[in-house]
């Protein structure tokens, strides 16, 4: 194992720089240029530091705690979860998850991770929805993922909802739609009002007509398919954007029962980049990508910034779905999802007459 005293020698300088320079606290002590080659030192030699040692240290355990409310079990939380963990190993720190069901079982599992002693919290939800961090960590390093902080006391970040109603409906109108439907969700749910009106600024944007018999909001199942096969029949769109994968599957059964076929006759776009729907229709739908990872990865250096007062180097090459914004971007920070292309959406040069 390379140590300190290794270091110091092939990057000619002391013990001492060395030392304050891979803690990062080499301001007015260590010039700038010379802690930077340190560190170049130090990662070449593959020096690792000693948790222990560096906790007695610095007191602090380089440990973050993930408190979730039934995240663990949702399709996404994997994506979240992993962001999370990568962006935390890579600056040195373990993660401790834990899932709740509630607020009693909230309020043991965050006195589970005080006593481990964690250094700061990242709170993450299942979906975007406004959210008060509990009163237990009005005083720690705290960081909220896929949920709006009810009073703005936590930096957080989500998907830009609106970027995606806008982007999803400006994709169909340039493949050449001019009817485009509005498949929402009757859910109570931040997303649905926010989706909708990205809708209506493309439309409003592009010249073309907000019709309000165009858009609908339903839930599920036959109820939900019964009131997409009126739309289509009523209105005739030929073209479609989903409130989510889910529901593309009401407009593929009605272009089905219609003898029209999506990607020939219609165009759909949805939002999740569900992967069994991914995997079982056909054509796979174009849809917009949630970006789980990407909100875990920024939540956790976000947090570890905090932890540790200092701004941390440029994310790394990293490749993701979207792109993840800057550390000091203004609360709240929302992410810019990324639409996937796939074969859903009319191609003019394949389209039926």
């Amino acid at each position: 194992m390379t140590t300190i005293k290794e270091v110091a020698k092939e990057a000619g300088a002391s013990v001492t720089a060395v030392s304050m320079a891979l803690n990062h606290r080499e301001n007015g002590h260590v010039k700038k240029e010379l802690a930077e080659h340190i560190r170049k030192t130090a990662k070449k030699m593959g020096y690792r530091p000693n948790p222990l040692a560096r906790s007695l240290r610095t007191s602090r355990t380089h440990t973050v705690g993930f408190i979730s409310e039934e995240i663990a079990t949702t399709p996404y939380a994997g994506e979240m979860i992993l962001g999370a963990q990568d962006a935390a190993s890579e600056l040195g720190y373990m993660m401790l998850l834990v899932n709740t069901d509630g607020e009693a079982s909230e309020t043991s599992e965050i006195a589970a991770l005080k006593r481990y002693g964690v250094d700061g919290y990242l709170y993450a939800k299942m979906y975007d929805r406004v959210s008060a961090v509990p009163k237990s960590l009005s005083r720690e390093h705290t960081v909220l993922i896929d949920a709006t902080s009810s009073d703005g006391s936590v930096p957080y970040i989500v998907p830009d909802e609106v970027a995606m109603g806008y982007d999803a409906t400006t994709y169909l109108i340039k493949s050449g739609a001019k009817r485009i439907a509005y498949i929402g969700c009757n859910e109570n749910l931040l997303a649905e009002p926010l989706r909708l009106k990205g809708y209506r600024k493309a439309l409003r944007e592009a010249g073309l007509p907000i019709d309000p018999k165009l858009s609908i909001s339903v839930g599920n199942n036959g109820v939900a398919l019964k009131a997409v096969s009126e739309l289509f029949e009523r209105e005739r769109p030929d073209a479609f954007f989903c409130f989510n994968d889910a529901r593309t599957w009401y407009v593929y059964q009605c272009a089905a029962e219609h003898g029209l076929e999506v990607g020939h006759d219609i165009s759909v776009v949805g939002i999740d980049n569900n992967r069994i729907i991914k995997e079982t229709f056909e054509p796979q739908p174009t849809t917009i990508a949630l970006p789980h990872y990407e909100m875990g990865y920024w939540g956790a250096r976000k947090l570890i910034s905090m932890i540790e007062g200092r701004d941390l180097d440029p994310t790394s090459n990293r490749k993701t779905v979207a792109a993840i914004p800057a550390l000091d971007a203004p609360n709240p920070v929302r992410i810019r999802c990324t639409l996937l292309e796939r074969g859903s959406v009319i191609n003019r040069g394949t389209a039926r007459p």
